[in-house]
This record gives C-alpha cells, sequence and structure tokens, in this order.
C-alpha cells in the first residue's frame, strides 16, 4: 500500500502544509486521486519562503507530519516538496544536437541529448537548476513541434525554461526536511505544482495565468498553447496588508490579522459610510471604534499593487489582457472579500478562484486555495511516476540537475545521524 501512497509538503511562510493522496478507481473504469489527509500547521523559522532559522522550521515540519499521520493512518516516508522565494530565476535557453543515425529517426535519447544542451546555460553564481522544461522542439528548420519522437531529421534543436535557486536556500530546504526522517522524491517549484492542482489542459493549451498569493510572495505561471510562458516570484504577499492595516489603525498585527480575515475587503464602494468595527472584539486591550470603509481603502490599495506588479509581468511576455482562459486566484490571499472584482478590473481578464480539479475527498479543506500547492504535489508526483502525465512530463520536468548530487550526500549525513 505503502507504494500507492502520494504525499506533498508546502513549506510556506504563513504555514506548512501536507496533503496525503492515494489511486482509488473512478467511474470511467482508470483511476483517479482521492486525497486522504490534509494538514495546516502554522510554521516557524520561515521569511519570504525562504528559511531563517533551520531549528524552528523543523519542528514545523515534523509537526505537520506527525499530524498527516495520525489523520491517515499511514506511515509516510517520501513526499514531495515545493520550493519558493524571490532567489527563484527562470531564463529561456536553446539546444541543438544532430541525428547521428544513418535512418534519421529521432529516438528519446536524441531528445535528452537536445535537452541536456540546453542545460549548458550560464548560471549565476551559487544558483542551481531545480527544472529544465521543454516547451517545444524544432526539427529540420521545422518549429512548434511538441514531441519529436519518432520523426525524421537531422537537426534537432529544443527551447527550454531553465528554472534556478540559490544553492544555500535549497541546501536548507533539503536539509529541514531530511532531517524529520522524511526522504525527499524531488523539489518542484511550488507555482508549477500549484497549476497542476487548478488548472485544466485546455485552459493551458488556451492561455491561462495562475496567480498564487501567499503570506510574504506572490507566486505566477502563465502557460499558453500548453507550455510555460514565463514564471515570476514577487515579493509582496496578504501579510502586507496585514501591515498596512496596523499602521494605518495603530493597533498590532494580531488584531489587524482579524480586521483583515473578518472584515476587510477590496472594494470600498461595497461598505456604507456608517459601518464601523469595534477592535475590542478582535482582541485589542480596549474598545476602538474605526470606520470599515478606510480599512477598505488600506486594503484596496495594497491589492492594487499586487495586480500590478502581476500585469507589469504579463507586459514582459506581451500577455497582458491577452489570455483567453484568464487568471485564477490561489492562495491564502485569494480568500479575501472582494478580490475577483479587484483583479477582473486591474488585469482585464475573466477571474476565477482555483481549486483543485481531477481530486476527490470526503476532507472540506481540499476546497481552500490555501491547499492548492500541497495537493498539486501530490498530482505532480502521480504524474512524474509516469501514471497518466505523458511522456515529456515523465521523463523532463523531473530531472533535477545538481540538486539530486545535494541531496544524496545529505541524506547519508542525516541518515547516520538518526537514533
Amino acid at each position: 500500500m505503502s507504494e500507492e501512497i502520494y504525499t506533498g509538503l508546502d513549506v510556506g511562510t504563513y504555514a506548512v502544509r501536507a496533503a496525503v493522496g492515494k489511486l482509488v478507481p473512478s467511474a470511467e473504469g482508470g483511476q483517479q486521486m482521492h486525497i486522504i489527509g490534509a494538514v495546516e500547521i502554522a510554521s516557524a523559522g520561515m521569511s519570504k519562503g525562504t528559511i531563517t532559522n533551520l531549528e524552528d522550521a523543523v519542528s514545523s515540519i515534523s509537526r505537520a507530519l506527525e499530524q498527516a499521520e495520525r489523520i491517515t493512518g499511514v506511515p509516510l516516508s517520501r513526499a514531495w516538496v515545493g520550493i519558493n522565494g524571490s532567489h527563484i530565476i527562470s531564463q529561456e535557453s536553446r539546444g541543438v544536437v544532430g541525428v547521428g543515425r544513418s535512418d534519421g529517426e529521432i529516438r528519446d535519447e536524441d531528445v535528452e541529448r537536445a535537452i541536456e544542451a540546453a542545460r549548458t546555460v550560464a548560471t549565476p553564481t551559487n544558483y542551481e537548476i531545480i527544472h529544465v522544461i521543454p516547451k517545444s522542439f524544432t526539427v529540420d528548420g521545422q518549429r512548434g513541434v511538441k514531441d519529436p519522437v519518432g520523426m525524421n531529421g537531422i537537426r534537432l534543436e529544443v527551447d527550454a525554461l531553465i528554472i534556478q535557486g540559490l544553492g544555500s536556500q535549497i541546501k536548507n530546504l533539503t536539509k529541514a526536511v531530511y532531517r524529520t526522517g522524511l526522504d525527499i522524491e524531488d523539489l518542484v517549484f511550488s507555482i508549477l505544482a500549484t497549476a497542476e492542482a487548478v488548472v485544466s489542459q485546455r485552459q493551458k493549451d488556451l492561455g491561462v495565468c495562475v496567480v498564487n498569493i501567499g503570506a510574504a510572495t506572490t507566486n505566477m505561471v502563465i502557460y499558453e498553447e500548453g507550455d510555460v510562458l514565463h514564471t515570476a516570484v514577487l515579493p509582496i504577499g496578504s501579510d502586507h496588508i496585514t501591515s498596512d492595516i496596523a499602521i494605518g489603525l495603530r493597533t498590532s498585527i494580531d488584531v489587524a490579522e482579524q480586521v483583515k480575515l473578518h472584515h476587510a475587503t477590496c472594494i470600498p464602494s461595497d461598505v456604507q459610510k456608517k459601518e464601523e468595527i469595534n477592535l475590542g472584539e478582535l482582541g485589542a486591550p480596549e474598545d476602538e471604534v474605526v470606520g470599515r470603509k478606510f480599512v477598505a481603502d488600506i486594503t484596496e490599495a495594497r491589492v492594487q499593487e499586487i495586480f500590478e506588479h502581476v500585469d507589469r509581468e504579463m507586459k514582459k511576455v506581451d500577455r497582458s489582457g491577452m489570455l483567453p482562459a484568464g487568471v485564477i486566484l490561489t492562495g491564502g490571499g485569494a480568500k479575501l472579500c472582494g478580490i475577483m472584482d479587484a483583479a477582473k478590473n486591474a488585469l482585464r481578464l475573466p477571474v476565477s478562484l482555483g481549486t483543485p480539479i481531477g481530486v476527490t475527498s470526503v476532507i472540506d479543506r481540499v476546497n481552500d486555495p490555501s491547499m492548492s500547492t500541497a495537493m498539486g504535489l501530490v498530482l505532480w508526483g502521480h504524474h512524474i511516476r509516469g501514471a497518466s502525465g505523458g511522456r515529456r512530463l515523465g521523463n523532463f520536468m523531473g530531472k533535477f540537475g545538481d540538486v539530486e548530487k545535494i541531496g544524496s550526500s545529505l541524506k547519508k549525513i542525516f541518515k547516520s545521524l538518526r537514533p
């Protein structure tokens, strides 16, 4: 049974989230992912998606895993782990190889050589390659080939997106996970995993942007014709809204968080001028009444800034207001009242809330937008293991580069330290 279990671990600034899934027969006769456990634990030792205190991070991850094991009744030994943070960058690369066979037929090994050639891009100092994502292939000048295996040609080219992260941050995250006794199946750039959970293949083909609003960062990925067109990590998130409310109301962060969760909205025009909030009922030391419209104005300003950053990233690839399948909002920040309308106005595109598709569960929390990355990691693992993800995803997006070497050496060290 342990072979069928897939675990996704999302280590975030605000919370550590774990999802556990297994394959069950579906109504259509195939197999479907069924989520048997989903947990969320407040995280410590994290800031802006990266680890700032290793011991605290290890204990947060341990608590999340213990709770997941208790809920599911299954011992968890391996997980797909999401990596995030503003240190992650992406760049385009091209690999070119010759097909050496006399019959000119392109085989799997030719495709792998082309992708290996694309990997030899100049990486910044101290950066490691996390993913090499092939976007499209060119065979003897014929562009736009999705899968060249079996075709005939002499020259094979691949256009790829190289996603890289700071080596020290990758090591810190792998170290924190290994110290809990868990093995890492693979590290996955969080937003790519999120998209696995909330976007259909048709939306990826048409053109769609997934925006994950976290506590300290906002991640986004743009798809077109089924391929990743652009990714970005923006150093701004829903914690900035809390900070703005705290400063504006001259109150504590804890009270500001309660104001944001229960009374904030991104649309000030929806609020009556007479509506008031008593901070004393939300944990302030004494009664203090503030206008809800004032809170809405503060919230609107910061949310507008987030979407301006998103639109700026879209402009970099000439897709501002030009994605037929629109924008899918997910992450904890997507639960903010009025954020859908604010996004529609700012981005000039249809906007919907991202909830996991293609999974079944009896757990209510599965439909929480903040759980979408953990769900996506479970689905990513299922696809990579070759059950339904197709050859390209299975073979190439899991190619991990130097991180595998880092992982195996760290694993040996921590296995020797374990009692």
